[in-house]
């Protein structure tokens, strides 16, 4: 059961904390469209941790109240967070923000294909609900690419790769495997480990890209996810605002 819980919190925190970088662009964004989108997408993501809040929840006979989800969601101290330090990552640069959410749901959609067959049944029915909605969120992303990609040695083009540079060097966060993994891949929940996602997740950025990392790049590490980045807490505190006015109200 640890193992389980493990695997899904690896995963619900990691939606949980990208759609919230995401939703932190409305207003923000280059233009209104992209406000939107990006609003529309974290929205997207925050429901998908969600539905996987609510699977540990049932791991640990809560029943899955709004309340119960928040104190998962926002009230657990930073060692028992699973997220990566991919998404914990900070940025008030567009280029970095919009090649983050490209590569984010390019790995999202290796991840759901790896439980989509999952023997906890529950899970394989998030996977499928969520897959509909992640096709439209890589449109959107391969839609702004294909745009300012276009130009090769345009200024668009040199923010682009200089973000992907930044960003490259976190995908190990990205992709390294949840602890007891294997308990997991023995039981079926999953069908292949988190880390056999690197060579996948690298070639299909070189490809999008034109770029030519090698496979020893963002290579996964372990026992990232034990330990927080200098990015949570600042984050935490963000997200947290609205809730930390009034602890015991019903929001």
């Amino acid at each position: 059961m640890t193992a389980l819980r493990n695997y899904l919190l690896t995963f619900a925190d990691d939606e949980h904390l990208m759609g919230q970088q995401h939703v932190e662009w409305i207003g923000v964004a280059p233009f209104l469209e992209e406000d939107l989108a990006f609003s529309s997408i974290g929205q997207d993501e925050l429901g998908h941790a969600v539905m996987l809040y609510e699977l540990v929840l049932g791991l640990d006979d809560i029943e899955p109240t709004d309340t119960a989800i928040d104190a998962l969601a926002y009230r657990r101290s930073g060692d028992e967070y699973r997220s990566s330090a991919f998404v914990e990552y900070g940025t008030t640069d567009w280029a970095e923000a919009l090649v983050r959410h490209w590569i984010y749901d390019m790995v999202e959609q290796l991840r759901w294909n790896l439980v989509t067959a999952s023997s906890f049944t529950a899970l394989a029915v998030v996977a499928s609900r969520a897959e509909r909605e992640e096709t439209f969120h890589r449109r959107h992303a391969d839609a702004l690419l294909d745009k300012l990609l276009a130009t090769p040695g345009s200024d668009a083009c040199a923010r682009l790769l200089e973000a992907l540079d930044a960003l490259v060097p976190m995908l190990s966060t990205l992709l390294e495997p949840p602890a007891e993994e294997s308990q997991i891949l023995s039981e079926g929940v999953a069908s292949a480990s988190l880390a056999s996602l690197h060579l996948p997740a690298i070639t299909a950025i070189n490809e999008r890209f034109g770029t030519n990392y090698g496979t020893s790049d963002g290579v996964p590490g372990t026992a990232h996810r034990q330990t927080r980045s200098a990015a949570f807490d600042p984050l935490m505190t963000r997200m947290c605002e609205v809730l930390d006015l009034d602890p015991e109200a019903s929001w």
